[in-house]
């Protein structure tokens, strides 16, 4: 009997698209499902008056992620996107005009660092070959490893307590460098997948040396493009994508998933499903009609669930010769930095002060706005909509983005009036487009206790051939975590063994 090669992906966020292609390369009949009008998922675009609005991601820091995808498909990455390396990788700003521009140049940063406190320059230098330890073992060791089985965590126990993981990576940067600013920009980053850098491990400096050794780069035609490439593999393999179809349960018989049945109703077989929702998702809803051994409910209800964003997108008329000193990326922070994590991570408070990210691509990509014209996305982390009181935003909303715009006009002054289009997305947004629990912007929270085996696994515990890629499961959110779930998930799917060739590539 000829092997039922057939699988379905729920999603087509970046996880989802990468795993279609990983099983089309393994010759799987894939079709993927999706709610939206277009790939991507968390990293898709909308257009609007002549402006693309790039949604989620913006940067890509370790392009090796998707060299490997498409070398895994026989294919070049650098022939289906245009990766433009950012010099600097992002500006961060206090209240008081100081400035630190952040570069893969080791001596440029060492002069940042003694522009800012002089006494830092040593401590500085000791968190980089802290990095690059860090480095060694939690991205090279651990990221595109499967870490469902107890044993793979346990057995890196005692060189992450030798690495001090228990120790914050604010705690860590503390540690090693005196001046608040810089001990805020080495230890920020983990807000770009969602973790309280007062509260997630001190792993995450291997940030700093991924950074430097990959460099930050932007993919013209911004994130999206990457996924409509992806998406374009996909098909030429010969998989499906159907958008405008959203997956209301996975079909579990006896103890195997066997297939997808749709909100319309419409039933989908196939022995191999993998799921690119939120793993909260995928189990309180799409599994809501089994018995759960491990995530239920009420072990979901307890975890830590990452913050929430509020994002406003606004185009801006004839002002691309304007505020110059505004570049691709650029970090603006409010007069707290604990203070503000505290009310986002642990009380739950919209805050009336807050750190900004405001990316411009329409410097780097022209096709981001009309000629002339600029593309913004200015973005505040805020609390996840899981508190109880928590934020309503149709009544917040409007005097959130007043206050956001008071502080932009320091530094972009008169751009409201400019003001062409715009939109803005709250937790609820995210919560009611992309299904995620509590409206986290990032899944659940990558703390150290929720990271690794204590993630929801890749090869799902509650029903077998189901498997979980993206944000929710190992090795966690942001481009290069979700694209290398689905490098894991390539190294737990069973191969296609009977006499099935993997689909030739169309003619390009």
């Amino acid at each position: 009997m000829t092997q039922d090669t057939r699988a379905i992906v729920i999603g087509a966020g970046l996880g989802g698209l990468a795993a279609a292609m990983r099983l089309g390369a393994k010759g799987y009949a894939v079709t993927v499902l999706d709610r939206l009008d277009r790939a991507g998922g968390r990293g898709s675009s909308i257009s609007q008056d002549g402006h693309r609005f790039d949604l989620g991601p913006t940067i890509v820091t370790a392009p090796q992620v998707f060299e490997d995808l498409w070398r895994a498909c026989g294919l070049d990455f650098h022939r289906d996107v245009d990766l433009k390396p950012m010099e600097p990788f992002y500006e961060v700003r206090w209240p008081d005009g100081t400035k630190f521009r952040a570069t893969g140049d080791d001596d440029k940063m060492i002069e940042e660092v003694a522009r800012i406190s002089p006494d830092d320059v040593k401590g500085y230098m000791k968190f980089l070959k802290d990095a690059e330890a860090r480095y060694v073992v939690g991205y090279e060791g651990m990221v595109a490893k499967p870490m469902h089985k107890l044993w793979s965590t346990i057995k890196v126990l005692p060189t992450f307590a030798k690495l001090r993981a228990d120790r914050s990576i604010y705690g860590h940067a503390a540690a090693r460098v005196k001046d608040e600013r810089l001990r805020m920009a080495l230890s920020f980053h983990p807000l770009f997948i969602g973790g309280d850098p007062m509260h997630v491990t001190s792993m995450y400096a291997l940030v700093a040396h991924l950074e430097k050794t990959y460099g930050v780069h932007y993919a013209m035609g911004g994130v999206q493009a990457i996924a409509d490439a992806m998406a374009s593999v996909v098909r030429r393999q010969g998989g499906t994508i159907r958008h405008g179809v959203e997956a209301d349960e996975i079909i579990v018989t006896g103890d195997r998933a066997t297939g997808v049945r749709l909100t319309s109703g419409e039933i989908l077989d196939a022995p191999l499903v993998v799921s690119n929702a939120d793993a909260g998702h995928t189990y309180d809803r799409l599994l809501r009609n089994r018995p759960r051994k491990r995530w239920t409910t009420k072990k979901l209800g307890k975890k830590r669930w990452s913050m929430g964003l509020y994002v406003w997108y606004f185009g801006t008329k004839d002002t691309r010769a304007m505020w110059r000193d505004v570049g691709h990326h650029t970090i603006l922070n409010g007069p707290r930095y604990k203070g503000l994590l505290r009310d986002i991570f642990l009380k739950g408070k919209l805050s009336d002060d807050f750190s900004l990210y405001i990316h411009r691509p329409s410097v780097t990509d022209p096709t981001a706005a009309p000629a002339g014209d600029d593309t913004f996305y200015v973005l505040s982390p805020v609390p996840h909509i899981g508190w109880k009181d928590s934020v309503d935003w149709t009544t917040e909303a409007a005097a959130y983005k007043d206050k956001i715009a008071a502080v932009l006009e320091e530094h972009m002054p008169g751009f409201r009036d400019r003001i062409s289009t715009e939109m803005d997305f709250t937790p609820e947004t995210f919560r009611d487009r992309y299904l995620s629990p509590n409206g986290s912007g990032f899944s659940l929270e990558p703390r150290i206790l929720q990271s690794a085996w204590f993630r929801p696994h890749n090869v799902s515990e509650e029903a077998k051939g189901l498997f979980l890629v993206g944000a929710g499961t190992h090795p966690g959110a942001g481009l290069p975590g979700v694209v290398s779930s689905a490098e894991v998930l390539s190294k737990l799917v069973p191969d296609v063994r009977h006499a099935v060739d993997a689909p030739r590539m169309a003619a390009e």
